[in-house]
């Protein structure tokens, strides 16, 4: 398992903060918003990064 420490974990967590606040916002149904958290909150780093490129911010 990667781990992640220091400023790199600072960073994750406010890029997942993020992540979190947009999806909550976004108009996606709210079980696509609710799976959306859910890998975010499980999976950080990867979580990220495929809500990033797939999220539900291509349903706005």
């Amino acid at each position: 398992m990667l781990e992640v420490s220091g400023i790199g974990g600072l960073i994750i967590l406010v890029l997942d903060v993020w992540a979190l606040i947009s999806i909550l916002g976004s108009s996606a149904e709210t079980g696509r918003k609710v799976i959306w958290a859910l890998i975010v909150i499980i999976l950080p780093l990867l979580g990220f990064i495929l809500w990033f490129f797939m999220g539900p911010r291509a349903a706005r």
